[in-house]
């Protein structure tokens, strides 16, 4: 039986990086879009020697017709999808809501929100049409998705949206046998996340600075792995996977 295919956007780093070799491990041939080309490959080097093959396309997600060329290049090079992890994601500086400049506002909107959205939908396509049918799109919501940092307005909104992303992709395309479900993460280890173990930490809601707990990146490549195995009568719509001593439930 042929390997089945995955595509991990944002694969070049951190939690992309772990998850595509995550599922190459599990048997999945991957193709890694990113901005950089040089990380994405770097990480198909890592998969080619582990015995998968992988597909490196430098990618703009915030551009449609960026985002369509992903999707030719992969659709023409293996024929199909089983997999698509929307992971491409950025934040902002942390400022008052008030002081955020609209242009990041809109950079972030179009690459957390827009460009998972593009992504989505040429998934789809390819999904609905091949044989067999159907495929699984798998979300990075974020605990921001439930729960705001101070100063996150755009990063927080744009995880909020994801959800309502999530939720109708599920309800739209279930007809298809497409599963959408979505993956909450908190405190991977990445380079996103460097600041929370450097100099004092960062910003409480309380207004002081703390060291927050991460978790390594591949504890969410396993969970993804699982999500992916799962048959297509069956979903996972959300999953919290995250530092366990993290402030985030309860008081921190």
């Amino acid at each position: 039986m042929s390997a089945k295919i995955a595509l991990v956007t944002g694969a070049g780093t951190g939690v992309g990086k772990a998850v595509a070799l995550a599922l190459a491990r599990a048997g999945y041939d991957l193709v890694l879009a990113g901005r950089r080309p040089e990380p994405l490959a770097e990480v198909a080097g890592l998969i080619k020697a582990a015995g998968a093959e992988a597909l490196a396309v430098p990618t703009d997600v915030t551009q449609r017709a960026s985002v369509i060329a992903l999707f030719e290049r992969a659709k023409a090079r293996f024929g199909r999808l089983d997999l698509l992890f929307n992971n491409a994601g950025i934040g902002a500086p942390a400022v008052p809501l008030e002081e955020l400049s609209f242009d990041v506002w809109q950079n972030v909107v179009a690459t957390n929100l827009t460009g998972m959205f593009l992504c989505t939908q040429e998934a789809i396509k390819i999904m609905k049409a091949q044989t067999p049918r159907g495929g699984r799109i798998i979300n990075n919501g974020s605990i921001s998705a439930h729960t705001p940092r101070p100063y996150s307005v755009a990063y927080t909104a744009t995880k909020h949206a994801v959800t309502g992303l999530t939720k109708s992709t599920s309800l739209d395309c279930r007809q298809y046998d497409i599963c959408c479900g979505q993956i909450d993460i908190g405190n991977a280890e990445s380079p996103l996340t460097e600041r929370m173990v450097q100099g004092e930490g960062v910003l409480q809601p309380d207004g002081r600075k703390m060291i927050e707990p991460r978790m390594a990146a591949e504890h969410v490549g396993a969970a993804v792995v699982y999500m992916a195995s799962l048959p297509l009568d069956t979903n996972v719509l959300f999953m919290t996977v995250m530092a366990n001593k993290m402030p985030f439930v309860g008081r921190g």
